[in-house]
C-alpha cells in the first residue's frame, strides 16, 4: 500500500475496482483545513479520465506494471498489431487503450504497459514526438512567416494536423504525439 505522498505521474492504481493511470497531481495545502491530492486519472479499461481528490496520507493501492517495447505492425478489424522487439510475442489491442492511433506509423517503436501479475496489457505509450511528412495542405503564399495562424494538413498516415501557413507538401513536421500538435518543421 502505498499513500498519498507516494503519487507520482504514470502511476499505476486500482481505484472502485478499476485501474488507472495518474495523469497529473497537485499537492494542496490550503490556508485552512486539511491538505489533499487533485489528481487526473486516466481509466487504463475504459480509457475515460476523471478528475479525483484524495485526502493527504490516504492509501492507495498500487498496481504493478511492466513496460515492454513493441514494434506496430498493421491494423485490421481485430485492432492494432504489435510485435514485442525481443521474443517477437504478437499482441493485438483495441482502439480505446490508443490514445492518438492516427499518428501510428508502421515499424513505429511503443511502449505497451502490462500488468504484472495478469500479464494484460494495460495501455500504450507513443513517443513524445514523431517525425510525420505533410502529404496534402494549401499552398504557403511567400510573406506568410509572420502571423499565428494555422491551416488543416494532412500528413502520412492520414491525420489531420494544424500548422502554420509556410508549410507546403512534401514538408517533414515534429508532431505532438500527446495532443496531435505542431511543434516544428525539419530541415532537410
Amino acid at each position: 500500500m502505498a499513500s498519498t505522498s507516494d503519487i507520482r505521474n504514470g502511476m499505476c492504481i486500482e481505484h472502485n475496482h478499476d485501474i488507472f493511470k495518474i495523469v497529473e497531481f497537485q499537492h494542496v495545502k490550503p490556508g485552512k483545513g486539511a491538505a489533499f491530492v487533485r489528481t487526473k486519472l486516466k481509466s487504463l479499461t475504459t480509457g475515460r479520465v476523471l478528475d479525483n481528490t484524495f485526502p493527504a496520507g490516504h492509501k492507495i493501492k498500487e498496481v504493478r506494471v511492466r513496460n515492454y517495447k513493441f514494434q506496430y505492425l498493421y491494423k485490421d478489424d481485430m485492432g492494432y498489431h504489435f510485435m514485442n522487439n525481443e521474443t517477437f510475442e504478437q499482441v493485438s489491442l483495441e482502439e480505446k487503450f490508443l490514445d492518438r492511433p492516427d499518428l501510428l506509423q508502421e515499424s513505429q517503436e511503443v511502449t505497451i504497459l502490462f500488468h504484472d501479475e495478469k500479464n494484460i496489457p494495460l495501455t500504450l505509450d507513443m513517443p513524445p514526438s514523431i517525425e510525420m511528412e505533410v502529404t496534402y495542405t494549401e499552398p504557403g503564399v511567400k510573406g506568410d512567416t509572420a502571423t499565428n495562424s494555422l491551416k488543416p494538413a494532412t500528413v502520412d498516415t492520414g491525420a489531420e494536423v494544424r500548422v502554420p501557413l509556410f508549410i507546403n507538401i512534401g514538408d517533414k513536421i515534429r508532431v505532438d504525439t500527446s495532443n496531435g500538435s505542431y511543434m516544428e518543421r525539419i530541415k532537410q
